[in-house]
């Protein structure tokens, strides 16, 4: 007994200086996935001394009779490892692979080559070169095979494997043996790495006057990218409505979903937080002014939708802004805190849950949409070869078809190609056809309505 006494006395003490230092640790985050104002910490409490000595008695049998050796700090992550494992599905131990991964997506941005790619044969194939990227400007193009990394085959190794191999730190450079379809020989590239910053936000037109805004996930700066596109298709002409596509959108950074419910609202409450730290209860409200002035939003949803994206839905739902359409959302009404407890490892905390501004807690239970729409494989039953008038030997001319004929088989498409998008599209049309006196918005409409109001034409 003499023998395990200071062994045992100095993992107390280990222990004793870890639980102390817990609530500094909480204090002094600096980062954080859904709010990085949260410090997530608590006040320091009583320390359980009778549970902190079995832990240590348990361990040090581990440590002296497990079969195998077994690290002392591999010991310790698995106690931390095992600890947050039991609170909930979203508190885990970040070690330095997961911490760097978790940086990267909600920054949106790392420093690499810029490269999509996948794997064909054994080898890295270049999907395509991201526009801007270090790649592309080295004239990597879509297809390229990548057969070697600084000399070395990279046949059949991992993908993961590769693109450690890739990544490196700002301004040091990589040398890839390419191999490219047309070219008798493979040959060198060098590639100097760079930060690449990957997109969280696209969007295109469906039709004329109809934007069709997706959100993949919620980093840092998707709120401000969603703004940005928003601005630059009010400049370029009217929107009569806008698609904002969440389906598959994990969530991320809560500040991000706060700008963009922000460019739907004029001002107001979107989303509150509550939790049992003093520290976890706030507010959040969106900024004055709605970009579009009402023009009509439709939300789409399903149950890939969660976090931060479900914060958007709720929002725009309980203030009456859009009209929420798709599938029940994932329901992930948590805020998790990430406390980093060293350079490469970080605790990942649940410290709140979030509310709507009705107060709703969509926790296990979900956003529920206004309209249900499944994704479905959508099959005409009606007949292309029924006879119409302009079949008719001697039918009078009604004019010129093809833009109509062209707009409807757009339509089709994207019906069966997409049928929630469709209908949403559709729901968005039938909006503004019951308004016909309501006026699609500019990026200048403030201007042109003051115009109007001092009487100049």
């Amino acid at each position: 007994m003499i023998a395990h006494l200071n062994p045992l006395r100095s993992w107390m003490f280990c222990l004793f200086a870890l639980a102390v230092a817990l609530p500094a640790l909480a204090a002094a985050q600096t980062a954080s996935e859904d709010d990085p104002h949260h410090s997530g910490g608590e006040p320091p409490q009583s320390l359980p001394l009778a549970e902190l000595q079995m832990f240590a008695d348990v361990f040090n049998q581990i440590r002296q009779g497990y079969v195998e050796s077994v690290p002392d700090s591999e010991l310790f992550e698995l106690a931390v490892q095992g600890m947050l494992s039991g609170l909930d599905p979203h508190s885990v131990f970040l070690k330095e692979r997961a911490y760097d991964s978790l940086q990267e997506t909600t920054q949106g941005e790392f420093s690499g080559l810029g490269i999509e790619i996948g794997q064909d044969g054994g080898y890295i194939t270049i999907i395509a070169p991201i526009d801007g990227s270090p790649a592309e400007a080295a004239g990597l193009e879509a297809g390229d095979v990548i057969l070697k990394i600084d000399g070395d085959s990279i046949r059949d190794l991992p993908v993961d494997r590769s693109i450690d191999l890739m990544r490196g730190p700002t301004g040091s450079e990589v040398l890839l043996t390419i191999g490219r379809r047309g070219v008798a020989d493979p040959f060198d590239v060098p590639v100097v790495r760079d930060i690449i910053k990957v997109p969280s936000v696209r969007s295109r037109e469906l039709m004329e006057g109809y934007l069709w805004l997706r959100a993949a996930q919620f980093q840092k700066d998707t709120g401000l990218e969603a703004i940005t596109i928003l601005d630059k298709a009010l400049a370029e002409g009217p929107l009569h409505g806008v698609v904002l596509d969440l389906r598959n959108n994990p969530g991320g950074v809560l500040g991000a979903s706060v700008d963009m419910a922000g460019a739907f609202l004029d001002g107001g409450l979107v989303v509150y937080t509550e939790g049992r730290h003093p520290q976890a209860a706030d507010q959040y409200e969106s900024t004055p002014g709605d970009m579009l002035s009402g023009a009509p939003v439709v939300v789409l949803i399903n149950g890939g939708s969660a976090s931060a994206s479900e914060i958007v839905a709720g929002a725009l739902q309980d203030r009456r802004r859009a009209v929420i359409m798709g599938t029940r959302s994932f329901g992930k009404g948590s805020v998790q805190t990430i406390l980093p407890v060293s350079d490469t490892r970080a605790v990942k905390l649940t410290t709140a849950l979030y509310y709507t501004p009705n107060g709703r807690s969509i926790q296990a239970e979900g956003i529920v949409p206004d309209i249900v729409v499944e994704r479905a494989e959508v099959k005409s039953v009606e007949s292309n070869r029924r006879t119409k008038e302009s079949d008719l030997q001697g039918s009078l001319s009604g004019g010129d078809p093809a833009d109509t004929q062209s707009e409807s088989e757009s339509l089709t498409e994207l019906r069966n190609s997409d049928n929630q998008l469709y209908e949403a599209l559709t729901l968005l049309r039938g909006i503004n056809l019951l308004t016909p006196d309501a006026t699609p918005k500019t990026k200048d409409y403030e201007n042109a309505e003051a115009t109007v109001a001092l009487g100049k034409h």
